[in-house]
């Protein structure tokens, strides 16, 4: 009588067992897909941009958004939707850009945003890929006559709060033993305006935004000078809400897709002639041979829509931060890994 009673427990176990793994299962499938659908029915990607970055995200004179971040927005609308400029653009500060992901306000974060472990492990948000390496860098009146970071012992430095970028200076100043002085200002346009006013005598955030603001801001460009030294490792990225696998496999492909185009020399000029290439790989990325975009939930031409749309990352890069803009940066780390950079995209395959 007692191993029957055992026997009736275990098997009450069992069940209620797979009754908990299918409830769990069927949660998970209630879930998937929901930005992604919700997308499509939409029309409309929401994305997330700064208050204004040139080279990355900004409003032009026509008040169009335009960089970087901006263009991995048109990307993803033009392989989920089929049309680049089915993209609404909401201007968020460092301390709005998380929250506004997190209420499902927009559907993704695409705003010089750095990667770091406690933004990825507690905030229930994915980063999707890193789309520029960066780092961080001061900015300095060039009648200072300094030519290191490491000569502003004492300085007050304006900074943009809630930002790593606050957490790096600090970090630095403890390091060296420089006891700056941090100057605190809550957006990044009260931040370098109260620079270039006097307020500070030195300016810090990535190099890329310093680079961004000295050409755009600065009444004087040639009078200040950005340091040559880097004292931080800043990934940037854009990021989607957790619990939707669909969406970050569609986003963060997205953005592969624009590597791997450049380096299979798929460019927005020939993409359209790309079909009769012998190249399988080449072949796949088209879609005439096997269809990628199924597995993602979108069709055969998604990844030729977003180079399209865009041009491939080298050409968004020259673009809007390298050699063919203002700020004329060097694409650094930001080449392609076969060619000496940290850029790589896993095989469309």
């Amino acid at each position: 009588m007692r191993q029957s009673s055992q026997c009736v427990n275990v098997l009450r176990n069992v069940l209620n067992a797979i009754t908990g793994t299918t409830l769990l299962c069927l949660t998970f499938g209630a879930q998937a897909g929901a930005t992604l659908d919700a997308v499509k029915q939409r029309g409309q990607v929401r994305c997330g941009v700064s208050t204004g970055v040139v080279g990355f995200s900004a409003p032009d004179s026509q008040n169009r958004w335009k960089g970087l971040d901006v263009d991995v927005c048109r990307a993803v609308a033009a392989a989920v939707l089929g049309d680049p400029d089915k993209v609404a653009y909401t201007p968020l500060n460092a301390q709005q850009r998380f929250a506004a992901l997190q209420s499902g306000q927009i559907d993704v974060l695409s705003r010089n945003t750095s990667w770091t472990l406690t933004r990825d492990a507690s905030l229930g948000l994915h980063f999707v890929a890193v789309t520029y390496h960066d780092g961080q860098g001061f900015m300095v009146p060039r009648k200072l006559k300094v030519n290191s970071a490491r000569q502003l012992k004492g300085a007050q430095v304006c900074v943009q709060a809630g930002t790593t970028t606050e957490k790096n200076l600090a970090d630095f100043s403890r390091r060296h033993q420089l006891n700056l002085k941090p100057v605190v200002f809550d957006t990044f346009e009260a931040a370098f305006k109260a620079y270039f006013s006097g307020r500070c005598q030195a300016y810090t955030t990535d190099a890329s935004g310093l680079a961004s603001v000295r050409t755009k801001e600065a009444p004087w460009p040639d009078e200040h000078v950005i340091l040559p030294e880097l004292i931080s490792k800043e990934a940037l990225g854009p990021m989607v809400k957790r619990g939707d696998d669909d969406w970050l496999a569609a986003v963060r492909w997205t953005v592969f897709a624009l590597l791997e185009a450049e380096e299979l020399g798929i460019s927005q000029a020939n993409v359209a002639g790309k079909k009769a290439d012998p190249d399988p790989a080449v072949q796949r990325f088209v879609g005439s041979t096997e269809d990628m975009g199924k597995l993602l939930g979108l069709d055969r031409q998604w990844a030729v829509r977003a180079v399209q749309a865009t041009g491939h990352y080298g050409e968004i890069f020259e673009r809007h931060v390298g050699q063919q803009s203002a700020l004329k940066l060097a694409r650094g780390p930001n080449r392609l890994w076969n060619q000496g950079g940290l850029m790589f995209a896993p095989p469309i395959r």
